[in-house]
């Protein structure tokens, strides 16, 4: 198990249940950055990464 697979699973059994927005998500990680500016480099990776459906492939985007 990786370092990262723990907080996953702490939020998987602490937040599974909840429905949240992405606008929420997206404030979320916004706030995680202001705390934590070192960080900023991989939220936003990811952001993309889930803006795009998984995908780093730009020409995948469905317009």
């Amino acid at each position: 198990m990786y370092f990262t697979d723990r907080g996953l699973e702490e939020l998987a059994d602490r937040r599974g249940g909840e429905q949240v927005t992405l606008a929420w998500l997206a404030d979320q990680l916004q706030a995680f950055v202001d705390q934590h500016p070192d960080f900023e480099v991989p939220i936003e990776r990811l952001a993309t990464w889930l803006a795009r459906g998984g995908t780093d492939d730009v020409d995948d985007l469905d317009d």
